[in-house]
């Protein structure tokens, strides 16, 4: 079942890999001319509060990967921005074909002045996966001239599709997009599109304001929005706009007033939906829990101020109706992967939330207490660029994907 739904900042550019050398710890550029399993420490006696880490990179030469997800065997997925799907099995790497049609950089009509965020995104693979073999992805849709807003010619629009991988590994099968967003959109950024599979029959993903802002507090329009389905498409029951007057608000909508949503986590204890937003310029990233109905204020309720004239946008901090975030940061991180650590290689950062951040090129550690922090560490801050994703591995160590033209998959564990 199918539901349709000015500049980039400089957050979002940066100059090819460059490992910093810091005090105490060696690091090594890595430059691959094609994907492959590097499997080679490239940091050791990385200081941290609470433990002694080691970085290995384990997959070198990505073109700006997005996401990662294991298979249950452990082989892993791992998806990059100008539309390639790479299955690791052990040493081997393979391609994967048979993907939709997808928007992707190189396709500048969505984003003229060259700020186009576009491509295959996120990755999650089904909790059942054994039984049922679903893997689901976001990416940018191309539209045409029909399903364009305003006086665009050419537009895009965060779609999800599942499919099942062929026997050998190498295409997709059973291929569905079960969502597009209409209408299609320019400029091309703001996909958000992260995803997370609750295991109660829904899929949930993020999808960005598209930057041109008022569909996030547009219930007819699903930019700006955490959507929720069902795993095989159509609105989940429960929504909170099914049967809400007037008749045309979206009932795939489950909260809304966001800005670019790209990490997405359920708690491991409530079952609450975290999630980072990307703020404007001047800082303004959010961090903050998603609920039915949940109105998250953007643009109206903002955090921080316009690229151009550096003035606040909305009309403040505080509104009725809009639920207040758990912090705010005041400098820019560009907030990319969520995760909740719950394994047992690191028992000091049991339930402790990890956060990737793009253009701060470092990753957060959060402890929570309750729905406050009560700490927050900063962990490999300029070493290895812009972190992308962040995910726990079926080891329980932590992985972490570095968004560069030639990224890496980089694995964190206590010294040996």
């Amino acid at each position: 079942m199918q539901l349709y739904g000015p500049l980039p900042h400089p957050r979002f550019t940066r100059p090819p890999l460059a490992i910093a050398i810091a005090s105490g710890m060696a690091f090594a550029g890595l430059a691959h001319a094609e994907v492959q399993v590097t499997n080679e420490e490239v940091a050791s006696g990385v200081e941290s509060e609470e433990a002694t880490l080691t970085v290995t990179q384990v997959v070198g030469g990505l073109e700006h990967p997005w996401a990662v997800a294991w298979l249950p065997d452990e082989r892993m997925l791992i998806t990059a921005r100008p539309g390639n799907l790479y299955l690791v099995d052990g040493d081997e790497v393979t391609e994967v074909g048979n993907l939709p049609k997808i928007d992707a950089e190189e396709d500048q009509r969505t984003a003229p002045e060259g700020g186009n965020q576009g491509g295959l995104l996120d990755v999650a693979v089904h909790p059942d996966y054994d039984s049922n073999g679903w893997i689901y992805f976001t990416y940018s849709s191309p539209g045409d001239d029909d399903s364009v807003m305003g006086d665009d010619e050419y537009g895009t629009g965060t779609a999800l599709a599942r499919a099942r991988l062929s026997e050998d590994g190498s295409e997709l099968t059973d291929l569905e997009t079960i969502y597009a967003q209409v209408p299609r959109t320019a400029p091309g950024r703001h996909y958000g599109s992260r995803i997370v599979l609750p295991d109660d029959g829904s899929v949930m993903f993020s999808i960005g304001d598209r930057g041109i802002r008022y569909p996030s507090q547009d219930l007819t329009d699903p930019g700006g929005s955490i959507i929720r389905l069902h795993e095989d498409g159509g609105a989940f029951e429960g929504n909170p706009f099914i049967g809400a007057e007037p008749g045309n608000l979206r009932p795939e909508i489950f909260s809304y007033g966001h800005r670019n949503n790209q990490g997405l986590a359920l708690h491991p204890e409530t079952g609450e939906l975290w999630a980072v937003d990307h703020g404007p310029s001047g800082g303004g990233e959010q961090l903050y829990i998603a609920e039915p109905g949940s109105n998250h204020g953007w643009p109206q309720v903002s955090f921080g101020t316009e690229y151009d004239t550096g003035e606040f946008i909305g009309i403040g901090e505080v509104a009725p109706g809009v639920k207040p975030p758990v912090h705010v940061w005041e400098d820019t991180l560009a907030p990319s992967g969520l995760a909740f650590y719950t394994g047992e290689e690191f028992t000091e950062w049991e339930n402790n939330l990890f956060i990737g951040a793009l253009y701060a090129e470092r990753l957060h550690r959060v402890v929570l207490d309750g729905e406050s922090i009560a700490h927050e560490e900063i962990l490999l801050e300029n070493e290895l660029g812009r972190i992308r994703d962040v995910r726990q591995g079926p080891d329980g160590l932590l992985y972490v994907l570095t968004d560069e033209s030639d990224g890496g998959l980089y694995r964190i564990e206590p010294e040996a």
